[in-house]
């Protein structure tokens, strides 16, 4: 992983593509229609208390088309949007190795057959990842692309329980250290604002994660979204979450990146759901990009840069 140098205020994903591919590459998200192990009883019922996977479903993901039917979809109007021509599949919603290996070869070898898949990237939890599924995983990365993003949300396991996650942080650093160690691409997400949680809690968690071996990193803001369980806490008791002005929560994101492993890729810094599912907070008018282009300019307000107080 490249270290960021101080004119470059934080190590961007989009280079990253650039570099490895030479062109720009583009994600088709996927619904593969797999579910969760909080959700269907073996770990817990309910799932996670922040999440609505509609919310991460794409527009052609809805109902009950094939995987193939997406992914042919996603190509169409990804292909004219962007003008790309290789693609990685993103199979994003739910938990995507949560089956057997005989389900996701099926899955993943239908979509990596296509010309113009160059590879895949998959959504999972730590806790739902094994020794045979990896060697799997390893074994395509020599012929594709092969990434894989772990659900890792807070390094505080009372946080974890609180949201019921139903894994520990421990098993989060045993999946993403048993990933890299075979050669796999290994990508994280974090949540800032879960209930609970304060400022020095979240950037302990930067500390934490930097010590791992992640190539990427995903940092989202907690969203209260409709039909989950949070809607009904937030309704009934808002006290317990903590509000951030979009201006609080760029100078926590920048306080985040000051002492987060320069090394590790920033893929996002926001979380974007459909507006008609957001209860709080309602940032309206401020895209992903809106966002990035305000961290930069806080950035150099503050001649700041990410891994300016890593201490390795």
């Amino acid at each position: 992983m490249k270290t960021v140098e101080p004119k470059q205020r934080f190590n961007r994903y989009s280079d990253y593509l650039k570099r490895k591919f030479g062109q720009s590459i583009r994600k088709i998200p996927i619904n593969a229609g797999f579910t969760c192990p909080n959700r269907d009883g073996s770990k817990g019922i309910g799932g996670c208390t922040y999440c609505n996977n509609v919310s991460f479903n794409p527009f052609y993901g809805q109902g009950e088309k094939s995987v193939l039917q997406q992914l042919e979809e996603g190509l169409r109007f990804y292909s004219k949007r962007y003008s790309a021509d290789k693609f990685l599949a993103y199979f994003q919603a739910y938990t995507n190795t949560y089956a057997e290996l005989k389900k996701l070869k099926e899955t993943y070898s239908q979509v990596l057959d296509h010309p113009q898949i160059i590879g895949i990237v998959l959504g999972t939890r730590p806790d739902c990842v094994n020794e045979i599924m990896l060697d799997y995983f390893q074994e395509l990365s020599r012929n594709y692309y092969i990434a894989i993003e772990y659900g890792i949300e807070s390094s505080n396991n009372a946080t974890l329980a609180a949201v019921n996650r139903c894994h520990s942080y421990e098993e989060s650093i045993e999946a993403i250290e048993q990933t890299a160690k075979r050669g796999i691409e290994v990508g994280a997400h974090i949540i800032l604002g879960l209930p609970g949680e304060t400022k020095d809690m979240m950037l302990n968690t930067a500390d934490r994660i930097s010590r791992l071996p992640l190539n990427f990193l995903k940092i989202h803001q907690l969203q209260i979204i409709k039909q989950t369980m949070m809607a009904k806490q937030f309704k009934e008791t808002p006290d317990m979450f903590t509000s951030f002005s979009p201006e609080e929560y760029i100078d926590l994101v920048i306080d985040f990146l000051e002492r987060l492993n320069p090394g590790i890729i920033i893929e996002r810094f926001i979380s974007e759901s459909p507006p008609k599912l957001i209860i709080y907070p309602r940032w309206k008018g401020l895209r992903t990009y809106d966002f990035v282009n305000l961290i930069e300019k806080r950035l150099d307000e503050r001649n700041t840069f990410q891994g300016k107080l890593f201490t390795g």
